[in-house]
């Protein structure tokens, strides 16, 4: 069987799109019976991601899948049209639920073409249920062609290792407006504790004190390790890997109730409002004193979420397809 797969995203980030592929590709490499041709437009700038969306996505790439038996595109954003089966994957669908939170250009892709390329896939993977039931609710795609397919985390992240020292508390996200971190600066000062931040500069002006930029995975695992607790009060995810990777740290973690978090948590995670920053502070101290029981669990909770798994999953479904 031979799929192609997009993997524009390792383009275009470092965040959780891009570790789902890199994660996912290297648990199907070396399967018998399955050929990987890695399929990808251009590099980061805004220039490259306008053409990719406009004309790679819905015309080249079309015309490049002639000779798979499956094309899987690992975002919502694939060709409305096909000779051969297509699959996309949804991490989230925050550009329907908060399009204000977007640049212009993803907005006007929001607005024209998102719900008709994924009603168009023969099938869509979904990262969560709680994507599963936004891609039908807000996309329109019928549920019985969405596959939950969750991600798994990576080997760097376990308890054993090198530990950042200093006593904070870390927070993981892009710097953009979801992932409200004014609140977790606010929460931090409220609980006397210094409050790191790891990750990219996103958009929307979002400025936060103790933001310590892009590090590699294995500072990344440091920091995990060496947090009195993982911060992840963001207002929206389809997924929210940090949770995982902090718990599969050993750290104890403190996010948003009635999210996707939650379901991924699995009841092993200090859940707080994330609009309360008070709550928010409660939280970290809460987290505090259950470390003992949070971070056994945490580390369980992990384990169950893993690159093979989540291969064997799509291979199946390819193979459906095929």
């Amino acid at each position: 069987m031979k799929v192609g797969v997009d993997v524009s995203p390792l383009q275009q980030t470092r965040a959780g799109t891009a570790r789902h592929v890199r994660g996912l590709l290297g648990a199907l490499r070396g399967r018998p019976g399955l050929e990987l041709e890695l399929l990808s437009f251009g590099g980061p700038s805004r220039l490259s991601s306008v053409v990719r969306d406009a004309a790679w996505y819905p015309l080249a790439l079309r015309g490049r899948a002639r000779d798979l038996d499956i094309l899987h595109c690992t975002t919502f954003r694939g060709p409305s049209r096909s000779r051969v089966p297509v699959v996309l994957t949804v991490h989230d669908l925050a550009l329907l639920r908060f399009p204000e939170a977007f640049p212009s250009w993803h907005r006007l892709y929001g607005k024209t073409g998102l719900r008709s390329t994924l009603r168009a896939a023969d099938a869509v993977v979904a990262v969560s249920e709680l994507t599963k039931e936004e891609t039908a609710s807000l996309a329109g795609v019928p549920l019985e062609r969405i596959r939950v397919v969750p991600n798994g985390v990576d080997a760097v992240f376990t308890p054993v290792g090198p530990s950042a020292e200093g006593d904070y508390v870390l927070t993981v996200a892009t710097l953009e407006p979801r992932k409200n971190l004014a609140r977790a600066v606010e929460a931090s000062r409220l609980a006397g504790v210094e409050l790191r931040a790891v990750g990219a500069r996103g958009w929307g002006g979002v400025e936060v004190p103790g933001w310590v930029g892009e590090v590699t995975d294995d500072e990344l695992a440091a920091l995990y390790r060496g947090a009195r607790c993982v911060l992840y009060p963001s207002l929206y995810e389809g997924f929210g890997l940090p949770v995982l990777e902090a718990m599969a740290c050993g750290t104890p973690v403190v996010t948003s109730r009635g999210t996707a978090m939650e379901e991924i948590a699995g009841g092993a995670a200090v859940l707080i409002d994330p609009l309360d920053s008070e709550a928010l502070a409660d939280g970290i101290a809460e987290a505090a004193k259950r470390r003992e029981e949070l971070v056994p669990r945490g580390i369980e909770r992990a384990r169950e979420f893993t690159w093979a798994r989540a291969a064997d999953e799509v291979s199946v479904l390819w193979a459906e397809l095929a």
